[in-house]
């Protein structure tokens, strides 16, 4: 769930303060197995999606894709029954800042609200979603290290949302579009923009960014 629009967000990535970049050096740099939260496995070609859970952290420059976890996505999105390219393409929609374990954490220490995760989970959200599910033991805290939780917890919070749909709605969006926007804003505001409510500039950002990823969303999990 996106902390604001991508253009703010991303620009705001540009400029990040010294201070979380420095503290990230320093965790890097000094391999604390507190912060990394323990060693992470790489997907490999050959590996189940159900016995795969954790993926090595990319640095913030380096090359991670939602695409590589097209097997997570399509396993717990059958799960949760959601579909898989939305789910794909929320993904796509939050790949806006570095998701390296480590250096989110340094982050998240300068802001203590920031989401975790590649599917960029707030903790509130995180802990709602998890009642009564197989990942209830889990913390918030393990999701920049392990992406198929990420991913796990991603597609329920889609499938809470799709609950949460009236039978019907005012404007042209679908329901893939109403659940990908109640992931960003929240249940709330996805009721009222079903209500026919105005959004507002985050909101129609990522909106056309969905829509700008929907395509290469489905191509990834071959929808």
């Amino acid at each position: 769930m996106a902390e604001q629009g991508r253009r703010g967000v991303r620009a705001r990535w540009l400029v990040l303060p010294v201070v979380a970049l420095v503290a990230w050096g320093c965790v890097r740099g000094g391999g604390s197995s507190s912060d990394a939260g323990g060693p992470a496995r790489t997907p490999s070609a050959g590996a189940s999606s159900s016995a795969q859970r954790s993926a090595t952290p990319s640095s913030p420059g380096g090359s991670y894709d939602p695409a590589d976890y097209a097997p997570q996505v399509r396993t717990y999105a059958k799960k949760a029954g959601v579909g898989a390219q939305l789910l794909m393409a929320i993904l796509y929609n939050e790949d806006y800042k570095p998701h390296d374990a480590a250096f989110e954490r340094s982050w998240q220490k300068y802001k203590p609200d920031a989401a975790f995760g590649i599917a960029n989970m707030h903790r509130a959200a995180f802990d709602q979603t998890k009642r009564g599910r197989d990942f209830a033991s889990r913390k918030w805290e393990e999701l920049p290290d392990d992406r198929a939780l990420a991913v796990e917890a991603a597609a329920w919070y889609l499938h809470d949302m799709s609950a949460q749909l009236p039978s019907h709605w005012a404007g042209s969006y679908t329901r893939e579009e109403l659940m990908a926007l109640g992931y960003n804003a929240g249940g709330g505001n996805m009721a009222a923009f079903a209500r026919g409510a105005k959004m507002g500039s985050q909101a129609s950002d990522y909106l056309t960014r969905l829509r700008d990823n929907w395509k290469k969303a489905g191509a990834a999990v071959g929808g």
